[in-house]
């Protein structure tokens, strides 16, 4: 089998981390695996194994015949059967398919807003689906509209799934007291809801001031990430909220820190709560997307309900004064992660659908 990912960018978020985990996973099972970037590079370029054959298409359009004939050439040279489309970048697949017309494609649908997918558009990807032969849903909701709205037959969900970072040299260095720490991996967006994180951060300097938040991420330095900076300000939490942007040394971090938490409003699976779980990290996390369907509130973490700032900082109070809790929590969740969220048991299905579909 031969498989190259697709994906726009290698900038460290949810879509990009599963284009690299596959790619290399991949490597070490099928004959040849392969990652294109389309758009844009980004720090995530140092996380493939070298075993993954990589190109770069420095597109500038949606229709740059340059970047397609690369794409095309490097698609012939390889004898690459499938093309595993991440997000929006399902729309070069499908114009290599135009040219590569006994390529089979394969959509993977990572859209976060799983909890507003009735404002979602289908339109453009109603135009080119009839050309691919799967799609991937990160969550069930996903694979749910893609049969229902996009009336698409074969459809999978395949949950994300953490892989360890074990090629990237340790360098951030969290501020803070060692051993009350608190991150949030997460890139600034409005479906993060970093305010309620600061809501809780601001009653908690009062009540744990030598407890700490630690937010990485990307920074797009938009109109949201200029209020995050200036509520920061406004509430004085300038020795109680450190912002990092975006950095793929994530091992190193999370052994710095405690806790996880998400405060998101709208999540599919998030890499981020696999991560710690991978990592042994007690949680707090919204009650969004697949979450619930991976944590069970008090016994491999703590679900609250999304905007309430009073449960949230009780939840993360219980963690912070209860070292074997956090133990315990930890471990739990970490075991529910290798059982059922492992890149063992994903590639397997994965394989297992991929196989049928050569049929």
């Amino acid at each position: 089998m031969r498989i190259i990912q697709i994906i726009d960018s290698l900038e460290a978020g949810g879509a990009e981390r599963m284009a690299v985990n596959y790619a290399n996973a991949l490597a070490h099972k099928i004959d040849f695996s392969g990652l294109v970037a389309t758009r844009k590079e980004g720090a995530l370029i140092n996380q493939l194994d070298s075993d993954v054959s990589y190109l770069f298409l420095n597109k500038k359009s949606a229709f740059d015949l340059k970047s397609l004939g690369q794409l095309r050439q490097f698609v012939k040279k390889n004898k690459v059967e499938i093309i595993h489309a991440h997000s929006t970048s399902f729309f070069t697949a499908f114009l290599l398919k135009l040219s590569c017309p006994k390529t089979k494609l394969i959509w993977h649908d990572h859209y976060g807003d799983s909890e507003f997918l009735a404002k979602r558009s289908s339109f453009g990807l109603q135009l080119v689906l009839p050309f691919f032969n799967g799609i991937i849903a990160v969550n069930q909701q996903l694979k749910n509209w893609a049969e229902q709205q996009l009336h698409f037959k074969n459809v999978i969900y395949l949950p994300n799934f953490p892989a360890a970072d074990n090629r990237i040299a340790a360098k951030t260095i969290l501020d803070g007291m060692p051993g009350k720490r608190i991150v949030c991996l997460a890139n600034l967006r409005v479906q993060k809801d970093h305010f309620l994180l600061l809501e809780v951060a601001k009653k908690m300097q009062k009540s744990h001031p030598d407890w700490t938040f630690h937010l990485v991420g990307k920074d797009f330095e938009d109109d949201y990430s200029k209020k995050i900076r200036a509520k920061i300000l406004d509430y004085n939490l300038q020795k109680t909220v450190y912002c990092y942007g975006s950095r793929n040394d994530i091992s190193a971090i999370l052994e710095q820190s405690e806790i996880g938490i998400l405060t998101s409003q709208s999540e599919g699976l998030p890499v981020a709560l696999l991560e710690y779980g991978w990592h042994s990290k007690p949680v707090v996390v919204t009650s969004v997307g697949e979450i619930p369907l991976v944590i069970q509130n008090g016994i491999n973490g703590f679900l609250v309900e999304t905007g309430s700032v009073e449960l949230f900082f009780d939840a993360l109070v219980k963690l912070m004064e209860k070292e074997s809790l956090r133990a315990d929590l930890g471990k739990a969740l970490q075991q529910t992660i290798v059982s059922t969220y492992s890149e063992k048991a994903v590639l397997l299905e994965y394989s297992n659908w991929i196989a049928k579909m050569m049929k």
